[in-house]
C-alpha cells in the first residue's frame, strides 16, 4: 500500500484538539483547510455529522476533471463500504448521515473537493464528506483513493491511496483509514489497533480467545482443556497472562504472541487468582502462599518477591496505569468487596468506593485518572466509573441482564465489558461517557471477561 502524501498535522493544547491538515493529490502544495474541533474526554462530547458518498471510478491516471461514470465499479467498491461504515460507527462521536437525507441526493460527480458539491451538505448540517474513488488499470489492477473532505471550505483534510488492492485487504483498509481519521478528529488512535482477550466456553470447558474490538481475526490462544480464566495483557501487546485451574491445582499461564507458546507456573499455596503485568514486565497475582488470599508482586523468572496488597480479608484482581505507580484491586477488608487503591512509591492504600455493597472487577484507565468497576444493584450488575481527581462517581451501563468485567481499552475513552442483557453473556463496548452499547462479535458461546490490549506492531 503507497500513500500519495503524508499530510501534517497541528494538533492544539488541552483537551481540544484543533485540526489543520495539508494535502494535495497532485501538486503537493500546501493549502488552508478546515479547523475542526472534537472534544472525546471532557464533560461531553461534539457530534461530528459525516457522509460516505457513493463509490465513483476514475479514469487511471487522469484525476483532473476525469468524468468516470460510464466506467463500471469493481465488486470490491460495495464491500469495502460496508467495511468503512461498519468501523466508522464504532467512533460514537460520529453521526452518519444517510445520502438520502441530502436535499437531491448525492452531490458528488467524482472523488475530488471539486467535484462536490458541499452546499446541500452544509445545509444539512454535514461536517465532513467521505469519497472512494477506484482506478481499474488495464492488467486488472485495482488501486483504491480515499478522501475525507470538510464541507466548511470543500477542501481534503485527510487524503490516501493504497494500491494494488484486493479483497483480502479491504478490512484492514478500512481499519487503517478509520484509525488516521480518529487521530485527526481526537488526537487519540489505537482502537483500530487493538485487541481484546477474553474467556469462551467451549463445551465443558472455557478457552481463552482474541479478537479485534469490531470483530474481526477471532483467534482462540488456549487449548489446554478445563477452566483457563482471568486473561490480562502485557503493555506491549506480546504476551497474555492468566489462570488455569488445574485439576490439582491453579496454575499461572503466559502466552507469548511471537512463539504461541505458553508457560505454566505453579505457586505455593496452589492459589492463583487474577493476574495482571505491570508496565516493567513484573506480573502481580493473588497467591496464597501465607495461608491468606494477597496480591504478591511476582518477577519475570515466576518468583514471588513482596506483597503488595494483604489483610485478613481476600484480596484480588490488581490492575496498574501506564507508568506502574498506581494499582487498583478488590478487597473484602472492611467486610463487603470495595476498590481500593495502592500508590506503590509510597504504599498507601485508599478506599476509592464508598456506596454499595459488592463492587468488584476494577480497571483503572491507562493515565491513571479513572477507574471502572462493577457494582451489584437490585437489578443486577452495572459497570461505573470513578473519576479519582474530582471523587465523582457516574453509572455507564442499565442493563438489562448483569453488566460486568469492565476492561479499559489502550486510549482510555473505550471500555468492554461483558453483558447477560441478551440472556447469554457477550462481549459489549461502551465508553467514559457512558454511549450505547456495541456488542463486540465473537463467535458462538458465552464470551466474557474482556482483556483489551495492543496488537501486535505490524
Amino acid at each position: 500500500m503507497k500513500k500519495i502524501h503524508r499530510f501534517n498535522i497541528k494538533i492544539s493544547a488541552l483537551m481540544f484538539v484543533s485540526v489543520f491538515l495539508f494535502f494535495a493529490f497532485t501538486t503537493g502544495n500546501v493549502k488552508a483547510a478546515d479547523t475542526l474541533s472534537v472534544d472525546i474526554y471532557g464533560p461531553g462530547q461534539r457530534k461530528v455529522n459525516i457522509i460516505l458518498l457513493p463509490p465513483k471510478t476514475v479514469a487511471a491516471g487522469k484525476y483532473e476533471g476525469s468524468k468516470g461514470d460510464d466506467l463500471p465499479l469493481p465488486a470490491e467498491a460495495g464491500t469495502f463500504n460496508s467495511d468503512l461504515r461498519k468501523d466508522l460507527g464504532f467512533l460514537p462521536f460520529l453521526n452518519l448521515v444517510p445520502v438520502a437525507d441530502i436535499l437531491g441526493g448525492d452531490p458528488s460527480r467524482g472523488v475530488r473537493p471539486g467535484d462536490i458539491d458541499v452546499k446541500p451538505l452544509r445545509l444539512s448540517k454535514v461536517d465532513l464528506a467521505i469519497t472512494t474513488g477506484w482506478e481499474v488499470r488495464p492488467n486488472g489492477e485495482k488501486n483504491l483513493l480515499l478522501r475525507c473532505i470538510g464541507t466548511f471550505n470543500g477542501r481534503t483534510i485527510l487524503g490516501k491511496k493504497y494500491s494494488m488492492v484486493t479483497e483480502e485487504m479491504l478490512p484492514r483498509i478500512a481499519d487503517r483509514f478509520s484509525s488516521h481519521l480518529m487521530r485527526i478528529l481526537t488526537g487519540r488512535d489505537g482502537f483500530f489497533e487493538s485487541s481484546i482477550a477474553f474467556v469462551r466456553k467451549v463445551g465443558k470447558n472455557k478457552e481463552i480467545y482474541t479478537v479485534s474490538p469490531q470483530g474481526r481475526n477471532l483467534r482462540q490462544i488456549s487449548s489446554l482443556g478445563g477452566v483457563n480464566l482471568s486473561p490480562n495483557w502485557s503493555p506491549d501487546g506480546d504476551k497474555l497472562i492468566f489462570t488455569r485451574l488445574g485439576s490439582r491445582q491453579h496454575l499461572l499461564c503466559v502466552w507469548d504472541r511471537e512463539t504461541g507458546k505458553i508457560d505454566q507456573k505453579s505457586f505455593p499455596g496452589n492459589t492463583v487468582i487474577g493476574p495482571a503485568f505491570l508496565p516493567d514486565g513484573n506480573m502481580a497475582a493473588t497467591l496464597t502462599m501465607n495461608g491468606n488470599s494477597d496480591i504478591f508482586l511476582i518477577n519475570g523468572n515466576y518468583k514471588p518477591k513482596r506483597t503488595l496488597a494483604e489483610s485478613w480479608a481476600i484480596e484480588v484482581s490488581p490492575d496498574f496505569d501506564r507508568t506502574g505507580e498506581k494499582m487498583v484491586f478488590t478487597s473484602a477488608r472492611f467486610g463487603n468487596p470495595h476498590i481500593f487503591i495502592l500508590d506503590m512509591k509510597s504504599g498507601v492504600v485508599t478506599r476509592v468506593t464508598r456506596e454499595g455493597k459488592y463492587n468488584t472487577n476494577p480497571t483503572i484507565s491507562p493515565d491513571g485518572r479513572y477507574v471502572a468497576f462493577a457494582r451489584q444493584t437490585p437489578l443486577g450488575h452495572r459497570i461505573f466509573v470513578h473519576d479519582l481527581k474530582n471523587g465523582q462517581e457516574r453509572q455507564l451501563t442499565f442493563g438489562p441482564g448483569s453488566d460486568e468485567d469492565p476492561a479499559f481499552g489502550p486510549d482510555g475513552y473505550f471500555l468492554a465489558f461483558s453483558s447477560s442483557r441478551t440472556g447469554e453473556y457477550q462481549i459489549y463496548l461502551t465508553t467514559r461517557h457512558g454511549d450505547p452499547a456495541m456488542r463486540v462479535p465473537t463467535g458462538s458461546g458465552i464470551a466474557k471477561a474482556p482483556a483489551w490490549g495492543k496488537a501486535k506492531k505490524s
